[in-house]
């Protein structure tokens, strides 16, 4: 942390101590749990140049209410824009990753509630969102990766194809999985708001389809009772899973990622089939 961050951090926090470092070591993030006479709570301090630090501060300033009344997340304490500091209330648990909890039919039943929660706060209708992420996707192959070149123009073809229409925006999370669920007696919680944005409901769904669903049906069943529907439609989730599969795949390679990487590439094995 930067002394500007540390000074903040000193200020909200008076005599705070480094409890533990919970940092992925992937961005310019440090996640840190931080304890000091008023309690614990976990402090993420960015770099200039990191774009989850202002989708994380939009949705604790906005958009986490409903969930913080609720007990699914924790409240924002405090936030310095300059530094890049965030302060937040800490939740105690575990990750659900790696854990019996990952593939607990209970846990993906929660999950499934608490996003339908975080869903139901707003929807609005957006005509050009579809150009965009395609776009963006278009863009994203042009930076380097080690896609396959095959792959890669079946994409390149596949996307330029591709006919927008006007499609339903909702809050989403944008990385829902169990990195980001903690579990503290059997209750989830969710964490990471980074990726945060107005998207398709369906959105938050691609990685839980890819991680979890297609070998373990019984968790898809489960995440979609707590959910109370499946917001997915044929077509435009097949477009949906090729855009996330390539963002996956190119982002992984630029953070120097392999194992999210493979993920990536695999994505995206599974997207092209389904055209």
């Amino acid at each position: 942390m930067g002394p500007a961050q540390v000074t903040f951090v000193d200020r909200v926090l008076p005599g705070a101590t480094i409890v533990a470092d919970d940092s992925w070591g992937l961005l310019d993030t440090r996640v840190l749990h931080v304890r000091s006479g008023v309690g614990d709570h976990t402090v993420k301090a960015s770099g200039p140049g990191n774009t989850h630090f202002p989708r994380e501060l939009a949705a604790h300033r906005e958009w986490t209410a409903a969930l913080v009344r609720a007990g699914d997340t924790s409240r924002l304490v405090a936030a310095d824009t300059e530094s890049r500091v965030l302060v937040l209330e800490r939740i105690p648990g575990h990750l659900a990753l790696g854990t019996p909890d990952e593939t607990s039919t209970d846990v993906h039943g929660q999950a499934g509630a608490v996003l339908r929660r975080f869903h139901d706060q707003a929807a609005r209708t957006d005509a050009a969102h579809l150009a965009a992420e395609t776009a963006k996707a278009l863009r994203a192959l042009d930076a380097p990766h080690r896609i396959d070149p095959g792959l890669e123009e079946r994409a390149r073809t596949l996307l330029r194809t591709s006919t927008p229409h006007p499609v339903t925006l909702v809050p989403t999370h944008g990385d829902w999985h169990p990195r980001n669920w903690i579990v503290q007696e059997g209750r989830l919680h969710a964490i990471d708001f980074g990726r945060f944005a107005f998207r398709p409901a369906a959105a938050d769904l691609t990685r839980l389809a890819v991680l979890h669903w297609e070998d373990s049906p019984e968790l898809e069943r489960a995440f979609f009772d707590g959910y109370g529907a499946d917001p997915r439609e044929a077509d435009d989730w097949r477009w949906l899973q090729l855009r996330e599969a390539v963002g996956t795949a190119v982002w992984a390679c630029a953070v120097h990622d392999e194992r999210f990487e493979r993920q990536g590439h695999q994505m995206l094995e599974h997207a092209l089939a389904a055209f």
